[in-house]
């Protein structure tokens, strides 16, 4: 995630290289906290391919497991 925009909405940079808009869901927002630098995955709109929601963050330690596998490489950290 890059930047934080108030409300529901998120600019992250996916690992296809594009910078998407994304919406915070109600039943997310409510339970989980999303701060700058988390990784999340999103699910992009059928209708406008350049938003998307996001429907998981992971932890610091699900992220951190993740880089020793080799999942995050295509992705700028």
């Amino acid at each position: 995630m890059l930047q934080l925009f108030g409300g529901d909405q998120i600019k992250v940079s996916c690992e296809d290289g594009i910078e998407r808009m994304c919406r915070i869901p109600g039943k997310i927002k409510k339970r989980v906290w999303i701060r700058e630098r988390d990784i999340v995955i999103v699910r992009l709109w059928d209708f406008q391919p350049i938003k998307a929601d996001i429907i998981w963050r992971y932890t610091g330690v699900q992220a951190e497991h993740l880089k020793k596998k080799g999942f995050l490489n295509k992705l700028p950290l």
